[in-house]
């Protein structure tokens, strides 16, 4: 069982202490609906070895060091593996390093320098495995809340807690639609690569809103494309062979999107094409990636000859 009493503690006095006081109820439930895999998941968390990091370093990387056996570190590598596959790191565990499908820190040396989390209670919608949540904490944050309802990705990151178990981070099993409505208690909210997944992008804006303290800021990242206030693509079938891609607007249809959802200093901070060398496949996530997806013989378009990937941070804030 995830005992969510420091997680209880650390809310209390707080706007989210009432929501607080019926998680640990609200995990259980879910617990016990679990998943199919669920089972072989936990034994590789049991398989982990007992390690104690005497280096830690979150804010320019993610790196856990101490002296550790080759033995043992075969060990922990074998047990990692067994977690895959991995999407968004980079992880460094005691000299095993999780080369991930994502270079999740170059996204992150994009966002990070137009922020301030110093003292931040931070809310990670659609977190994955947690890696933001840990970087969020070496950026200053006072605790970090992730929520995303993949099983897989809430077991990587038991994986990395076990390591960390007395930082101020927490992963919930929760899609955004299992908080409560107005729940206006986090100074930031990300939402990095969860926008284009909804079939409804305002309510998804509103929701994030609804998230936030008077005040508070949106970390918004998505994909995008070329184009002025009226462009917006909307894939016929897939994008780059995902299924669930919904709404690609433009930046200035994107910023135009959060005014009509009442934020205000709304500003673009950052527009990458996505390359092939920050999404692929590794040994750690075997699958078809980026590579795969985009035209093979112009990589400016993507195998159904849309746009090819790029990707926008938008900054906004509640009144």
């Amino acid at each position: 069982m995830i005992d969510l009493t420091p997680l209880v503690r650390r809310l209390a006095g707080t706007p989210l202490a009432a929501w607080a006081n019926g998680l640990q109820a609200q995990l259980d439930a879910r617990m016990d609906i679990g998943h199919g895999d669920l089972e072989r998941w936990q034994g590789a968390l049991d398989a982990l070895p007992d390690l104690k990091p005497t280096d830690v370093e979150l804010r320019e990387r993610f790196r856990l060091d101490a002296p550790c056996a080759d033995a043992t570190r075969a060990q922990l590598r074998k047990a990692l593996l067994g977690l895959s596959p991995w999407r968004k790191g980079p992880f460094d565990l005691f000299g095993v390093h999780i080369d991930t499908e994502w270079r999740s820190d170059w996204k992150w040396a994009r966002v990070a320098p137009h922020l301030d989390l110093h003292g931040k209670r931070v809310l990670d919608v659609g977190c994955g495995n947690g890696y933001y949540q840990w970087r969020m904490l070496g950026a200053g944050a006072d605790s970090v809340i992730g929520i995303d309802p993949n099983w897989l990705f809430f077991c990587q990151f038991q994986a990395i807690q076990r390591y960390l178990p007395d930082l101020p981070a927490w992963h919930l099993p929760f899609a955004l639609e299992d908080l409560p409505e107005r729940l206006e208690g986090f100074d930031t909210v990300f939402s990095m690569g969860v926008l284009y997944h909804r079939r409804s992008p305002i309510e998804h804006l509103l929701a994030l809103k609804d998230c936030l303290v008077r005040g508070g800021e949106l970390v918004l990242e998505t994909l995008v494309i070329a184009g002025d206030e009226q462009n917006v693509l909307v894939p016929e079938d897939r994008y780059a062979q995902m299924r669930n891609v919904w709404f690609l607007p433009s930046v200035p249809a994107l910023e135009r999107w959060l005014r009509r959802a009442g934020f205000t200093d709304v500003r673009c901070v950052d527009v990458s094409i996505t390359r092939v060398e920050e999404q692929r496949s590794t040994e750690w996530m075997r699958f078809q990636s980026l590579p795969d997806f985009l035209d093979p013989h112009d990589h400016s378009r993507t195998i159904e000859g849309l746009p090819a990937p790029m990707r926008a941070v938008v900054l906004a804030r509640k009144p």
